[in-house]
C-alpha cells in the first residue's frame, strides 16, 4: 500500500486585513492561484470597525480563511497598535465564524506606496495615490505573505 502523502488542503478564497484605528485595508486572494489583489478600505472609529459592513464583505466573497496583519517595531517589538490589532482579530474570529490566522505586517504600508507610486510612474495608474489605497494594498502585501506560507500552520 502507497503511502499517504501530505494532506492537501481544499482551495480557499481568503481576505486579509491591515486593521487600523480609522481604516482597514481589505485584501482578497485565494490558494488555487495563489494571488492577491486590493478589494476595498472599510472605515474605522477610533478602531471600532463596522462590523456589519465587514461580515458582509467576508460573506460576499465567500472567505474561508481570514488574515490579520499584526504591527511590530522595526526591532521586532510590540507597537502601540498591537494589542487593538489582537482585540480587532479576536473580534473577528467571533463574528465571523472563520480561522484567523497572523502575519507580521510591518513595511506592508511602506510596499503598498511604493507599488503604487511605481504603478503611477509608469503611467498605468492615472491618479494619485490616497491613504485608503495604501490601506488596501498593505492588506495585499500581508495576504501575499500568508499565500507564501508567513502564519500558516500544518
Amino acid at each position: 500500500m502507497p503511502e499517504a502523502g501530505p494532506r492537501r488542503r481544499p482551495p480557499q478564497i481568503v481576505l486579509a486585513f491591515d486593521f487600523g484605528l480609522r481604516r482597514i485595508g481589505v485584501a482578497c486572494g485565494n490558494t488555487v492561484s495563489g494571488t492577491a489583489a486590493p478589494l476595498t478600505t472599510l472605515l474605522a472609529q477610533d478602531g471600532e470597525p463596522d462590523w456589519m459592513q465587514l461580515q458582509r464583505v467576508v460573506k460576499e466573497q465567500g472567505a474561508t480563511q481570514l488574515v490579520v496583519g499584526r504591527p511590530y517595531n522595526t526591532d521586532g517589538t510590540e507597537s502601540a497598535l498591537s494589542a487593538a490589532s489582537d482585540r480587532f482579530a479576536a473580534e473577528l474570529t467571533t463574528r465571523c465564524q472563520q480561522p484567523v490566522a497572523r502575519v507580521d505586517e510591518r513595511y506592508s504600508s511602506l510596499e503598498a506606496e511604493a507599488q503604487l507610486r511605481a504603478a503611477r510612474q509608469s503611467g498605468t495608474r492615472r491618479r494619485t495615490v490616497d491613504k485608503s489605497d495604501i490601506d488596501s494594498h498593505a492588506a495585499a502585501a500581508i495576504l501575499a505573505r500568508w499565500l507564501a506560507g508567513e502564519g500558516q500552520q500544518n
